[in-house]
């Protein structure tokens, strides 16, 4: 049997993960990343393909067997379907079913007909209605626009004077385009947040171990909300709630997406909060998220073949997933300034050999020499018996092994007390 040659659209750090675990797999020959970065570059094959016709061309002169889709944005152009249609196997949700995380609005509504539990919210589609909603909730509240941001379209405001100025930003000054022309005020949920990722054919369905995402850019979830500043998996104390995410939320989302006709194959993102009422949707994602893959990924036991041929073949139901023991840890390494205005051609210095290991996002090569291309300049991800000695791992070789002018990252990924709300038995 012929080995296979993945197709990986996307050029962050998530990218090279799953690039990374697919190259694991004895039943592939060759990972492509398209458009890749420089870093990427040093590892694997990397191509710009600029427009559909572009990746399917490229899929049928290079015979790509299967495509696997890491960020959001080709979805909502619909690249999935496109591809399906002109018979190349693909990872990624429909269009349609992207909507559950490209329309805020969407996915909330959705979550409301089908009693899935998440917080409490009213839709704005005007200025002046927003600022009216406002009235029906107590601060601190969540200001969410509705269309894809980047990782900046949530805001989380603590006074009646700052929502007013971030309502018009969205709507007066159109600070996200189009995305902000519709925006979600909803209460603020007090609780812990964890990360799950669901893997599914439409039907059924298995999940992947429990990260956490560190959205806020500095220690003690502080600052401005990013992209995500750093992941650990897995959240023991999450486990106590598999069962009550699978029945209040994973089941009914499937079913509700069945029956408007918007069938959900590929990765689904569950970011869930636990509070004293029980578990409560945060958000969908129709991906794996970044950070959580690179944390998730290295401890991934089974074949990420395997698992896309049960999705691709609706046998999801005789998937069984096996993990490593341990703990993996991935820390962001960001540009002074992010999530705003950075400087980037900053000069990246990386002292081999490294006990851990280096996804690269925002980077390019100059003179032979990797420098600063983006806001998340690269994650440094370890993995150990437990947290504890990932922790250590990464942290010891952050600015002594692997350094650059301005690095911005959190000393705290993996420190959170996730304390149990309720006692539950697993």
């Amino acid at each position: 049997m012929s080995r296979m040659h993945i197709l990986v659209i996307g050029g962050g750090g998530r990218e090279h993960a799953i690039a990374n675990a697919f190259a694991q797999s004895p039943k592939v020959d060759r990972v492509t990343v398209a458009p890749g970065n420089d870093g990427i570059a040093l590892q694997f094959d990397t191509i710009t393909l600029s427009t559909d016709q572009d990746v399917l061309q490229f899929c049928l002169r290079q015979k790509v067997d299967m495509v696997f889709i890491g960020p959001e944005l080709p979805i909502e152009q619909g690249l999935s379907d496109f591809l399906r249609k002109e018979g190349i196997a693909c990872i990624g949700a429909s269009k349609a079913a992207g909507r559950i995380e490209t329309s805020k609005v969407f996915a909330k509504d959705l979550m409301s007909r089908y009693r899935i539990p998440t917080a409490s919210y009213v839709i704005a589609c005007e200025y002046e209605q927003a600022l009216d909603a406002l009235g029906l909730f107590s601060y601190p509240l969540v200001i969410k626009a509705d269309g894809l941001a980047a990782g900046k379209g949530v805001f989380v405001v603590q006074s009646s004077e700052v929502a007013q100025e971030v309502l018009s930003k969205l709507f007066v000054d159109k600070s996200l385009g189009i995305s902000g022309q519709s925006v979600i005020i909803e209460e603020y949920m007090e609780g812990w947040e964890v990360s799950l990722f669901i893997i599914t054919d439409g039907e059924n369905f298995t999940s992947t171990v429990f990260s956490q995402d560190h959205k806020q850019l500095l220690d003690g979830d502080k600052g401005s909300n990013t992209g995500g500043m750093g992941a650990y998996a897995p959240v023991d104390e999450a486990e106590a709630y598999r069962d009550e995410i699978n029945n209040n939320i994973v089941i009914p989302i499937l079913k509700a997406m069945r029956a408007e006709s918007c069938h959900f194959e590929g990765i689904l993102y569950c970011g869930l909060m636990i509070t004293d009422q029980g578990v409560k949707v945060v958000e969908f994602n129709c991906r794996l998220g970044d950070p959580e893959t690179q944390a998730v990924l290295p401890l991934l036991k089974t074949d990420l073949v395997d698992i896309c041929q049960a999705i691709l073949t609706g046998q999801v139901n005789k998937l069984h997933l096996e993990w490593d023991q341990g703990c993996c840890i991935s820390v962001v390494l960001a540009s002074q300034g992010y999530p705003n205005q950075y400087v980037t051609g900053i000069p990246i210095f990386i002292d081999e050999p490294l006990e851990s290991k280096i996804y690269f996002a925002g980077v390019r090569k100059i003179d032979e020499s990797l420098v600063t291309n983006g806001g998340r300049v690269l994650n440094l991800v370890a993995r150990g018996s437990d947290l504890k000695q990932a922790r250590c791992t990464v942290y010891n070789e952050i600015g002594s092994k692997v350094k650059f002018g301005g690095m911005t990252y959190r000393r705290d990924i993996g420190m959170r007390c996730n304390t149990l709300i309720r006692t539950r038995t697993k």
